[in-house]
């Protein structure tokens, strides 16, 4: 391994070292924060390693987080490190039988637990002969608790250097299509991206703060935030959830941000609320400033979305407000380390730009699938080799989005390969594609197109709040306006047919992944028998569970 490249531990040793009394973790109570310097997380990180060295297991056992963020986390992610084990986070908006699919191919040893949406069934995920210790946030009974541990025990004293090859945690995908699949990184692949992510996103040479709100548990979040504060000593701090986010935000006016399409639309929604979207043209660019400092992005040099598409008309109007919301692409498999938009230039929206930085290739294949190469792809997923070389063709990853350059070298992704359909007419269809062009409609919350076999694209959608408030009638008439205004845009072969409205798709309902992506094809299984008979009807129907 090249000796600049460090792997995690050794950042974490370098700021016990040199800056032993800068804060670097920041946990709010209601609205107080409480800091943390670099010299109380190593205290505690030591203190969680000689717990777990203490407890005997095999080298490089798989020790599973099962908790939303909180300062704990990335200490007991560095605590997993420094006691020479594996560390399986798990999402805490996972469902119970994923969850326990996930303990039993990791063989996961011991789970630390905080807070997350299943508690109170998570014995149900548990394995047989599973530790379990509790975080920051954890409601239920632990056979140890974080505070009992660091009361008790000795500081382990080493600090050793981890085989940069080896294995330090495996993420597993949100399983969209199946089972969740484990994917394995090593100690030195944040060494080999994590630094260039940070110059491409204008972390480096100036103070940074990061603000913490998605899932660590997400790779993005986990690198994108957590290792990029690590490897550039920011400060990191932490919500304690959606009533105190906005006050938050507003007080640590984060230098960098990264968030989910959701979050970018209740901030347009929270803004559309207090100011008539047909008086925001009339704004000063002062008045433009303001609104981004009360969004808490007044400071952010650089401002990221990402994990799915966010709606052309959102990223719009953010930029409209002189916020420069920039798309980024990257996937668990290689450690986010994919394209961005990370020029100066008014980023374009839909967009995904560039290579992060010149150690990231990306070529489409002659199906224009797009493939990555970089020092960040994974080793392979565990324990499941067929699954590997199923992914990587001579050793560039397959990342099964389809995509295409435009002129100036910057990629745009087009949709799933896996996704596109052939109607009986025998014209394929890119279903994102088709669901863009709906984004502009303020009554539509999530979309899936579909339609293998059919004679026309058909459209299942839920409902955005406001909507949810209407009058029948009135959203059935505004919805037809919809798809005859976008089916005057589209060529004929993709023109939608129909509109089934139906209920909320949730992580509980098994419609979408704990990161928020829809399961097509789950949604298609369980509502095809029911519109399919429905298809001679109103371009627009209701469907009830």
């Amino acid at each position: 391994m090249d000796t600049m490249v460090k792997t995690p531990l050794e950042m974490f040793y370098r700021w016990e070292q040199e800056t032993p009394e800068q804060v670097y973790l920041r946990q709010p109570k209601n609205l107080e924060w409480r800091e943390y310097t670099w010299r109380e997380v190593a205290d505690q990180v030591r203190r969680i390693a000689a717990f777990l060295i203490s407890k005997d297991y095999p080298p490089g056992s798989r020790i599973a987080i099962w908790s939303a963020n909180s300062k704990d986390w990335p200490i007991v992610d560095l605590a997993i490190m420094l006691s020479g084990h594996i560390s399986v986070p798990i999402y805490p908006g996972q469902d119970i039988e994923s969850a326990n699919y996930i303990f039993k191919h990791s063989e996961s040893q011991l789970v630390f637990m905080g807070s997350f949406d299943q508690s109170a069934r998570a014995h149900e995920a548990l394995v047989g002969g599973m530790g379990t210790v509790a975080m920051l946030g954890c409601s239920i009974d632990c056979d140890h608790s974080l505070d009992t541990i660091v009361q008790e025990l000795a500081p382990y004293k080493d600090s050793p250097v981890p085989d940069p090859e080896s294995i330090f945690t495996i993420i597993y995908t949100s399983g969209t299509t199946g089972n969740p699949k484990g994917v394995m990184h090593m100690h030195q692949t944040p060494g080999h991206v994590v630094p260039g992510l940070a110059r491409s996103f204008r972390m480096n040479g100036q103070e940074n703060r990061l603000f913490s709100f998605l899932p660590m548990s997400h790779a993005a979040e986990r690198i994108i935030v957590e290792l990029v504060s690590l490897y550039t000593n920011a400060s990191l701090s932490f919500s304690e959830g959606l009533a105190t986010f906005g006050d938050e935000i507003r007080s640590v006016q984060p230098t960098f941000f990264f968030a989910v399409p959701r979050l970018w639309v209740k901030f347009k929604q929270g803004v559309d609320a207090k100011i008539p979207p047909e008086a925001q043209g009339a704004l000063s660019d002062d008045q433009k400033a303001g609104i981004a400092t009360m969004l808490g992005l007044g400071k952010a040099r650089m401002i990221i979305t990402g994990s799915a598409p966010c709606p052309r008309d959102v990223q719009d109007w953010f930029l409209d407000m002189g916020i420069a919301l920039r798309d980024g692409y990257g996937m668990t498999e290689n450690f986010v380390h994919g394209c961005a938009w990370i020029n100066d230039d008014q980023p374009i929206s839909g967009c995904v730009g560039q290579p992060m930085d010149d150690s990231v290739q990306v070529r489409l294949s002659d199906q224009d699938e797009i493939q990555f190469n970089s020092k960040g792809l994974m080793k392979g997923y565990y324990l499941e080799p067929e699954k590997t070389s199923e992914v990587f063709h001579d050793g560039w990853y397959c990342s099964g989005d389809s995509g295409r350059f435009d002129e100036d070298g910057n990629l745009w992704v087009t949709g799933r390969v896996s996704e596109v359909f052939k109607t009986s007419k025998g014209k394929f269809v890119v279903p994102t594609r088709v669901e863009d062009y709906f984004g502009r409609c303020p009554h539509l919350a999530q979309f899936c197109v579909m339609g293998h076999g059919l004679d026309k694209p058909v459209m299942l959608v839920t409902l955005s709040e406001t909507a949810g408030t209407m009058d029948t009638a009135a959203l059935k008439s505004d919805l037809e306006e919809v798809l005859n205004e976008v089916n005057g845009e589209l060529p004929p072969h993709e023109r939608v047919g129909n509109i089934f409205v139906v209920p909320e798709w949730t992580i509980e309902n098994a419609f979408l992944t704990p990161t928020m992506k829809v399961k097509r094809k789950h949604i298609e299984e369980s509502y095809r028998p029911r519109f399919v008979p429905r298809l001679s009807g109103d371009s627009v129907q209701f469907l009830q569970n």
